[in-house]
């Protein structure tokens, strides 16, 4: 890995947990995203987004609530992927490497919780000075220097000097202990299923998951065939729903 592309890498991750307009949580920080992207950037977007997607797996049931941050699936994302492709690991290996990382990264979340307080008092002071023009510099400049500084530099580096070491702490592991990497990986998407199943399993949408479960695995069909049915079905479904409600407030306007 050269040293741009691990800076373009550390790009990235500031792109993806920046809170810009229209990337970011719903977009650009899903592992299955970065990890394509990642994947671009180091010359395999097949397994970037392979990787990207294995790693995406285990966040299916991912909820920022309240302000924390269970995990940093971008990070996870961005690295897991770039030391997959480096190091030569394939997405189960490199899951299991990925998901630490993402637990690591929430330090620099709360680092900038913390530290992005102070121009909320930036803000004060010039508006105690009637610089009101001056307000958008600690709501916007500044905040995005910071995280700039907290997500370009530590994941360039991260990227750029594990990749050097990646293939030798593999061949450290290789036998027992990379199998079980391994193992461990192939079972985290069991969980992001899991967490993703405690939602949809309840009231009325039980049906709808056996007969999804019965359709995927006895009709042969593919995965987009099998997401068109099911989008057709949820919309007959709220159209069935939505006219049974208007009935019954016409009735009781009645």
């Amino acid at each position: 890995m050269s040293v741009f592309q691990a800076f373009l890498c550390g790009v990235v991750y500031f792109l993806a947990i920046g809170n810009l307009p229209f990337v970011g949580l719903w977009s650009l920080q899903r592992p299955l995203v970065c990890g394509l992207i990642t994947g671009i950037i180091l010359g395999d977007p097949l397994m970037g987004a392979m990787t990207g997607a294995s790693i995406n797996l285990v966040y299916l049931g991912f909820i920022s609530a309240g302000g924390s941050m269970p995990a940093d699936m971008a990070l996870a994302g961005i690295l897991g992927t770039a030391f997959a492709i480096t190091g030569g690991l394939d997405a189960e290996t490199a899951l299991s490497v990925a998901v630490p990382i993402g637990l690591l990264g929430t330090i620099v979340w709360y680092g900038r919780m913390t530290f992005g307080s102070v121009f909320v008092h930036v803000a004060d002071n010039y508006i105690e000075k009637g610089e009101y023009h001056k307000i958008w510099r600690a709501n916007v400049l500044f905040p995005q220097l910071m995280t700039a500084l907290m997500t370009i530099i530590p994941c360039g580096l991260a990227a750029y000097f594990g990749a050097s070491y990646i293939s030798g702490f593999i061949e450290a592991l290789s036998g027992t202990a990379l199998t079980i990497f391994t193992v461990i990986g192939g079972m985290m998407p069991a969980l992001g299923v899991a967490i993703t199943l405690q939602y949809i399993f309840k009231g009325e949408a039980r049906v709808f998951l056996f007969l999804g479960f019965i359709l995927a695995t006895y009709s042969g069909l593919d995965l987009l065939p099998l997401g068109i049915i099911a989008g057709l079905a949820a919309l007959i479904y709220v159209q069935a729903t939505g006219n049974n409600s208007d009935s019954g407030e016409d009735e009781i306007y009645e």
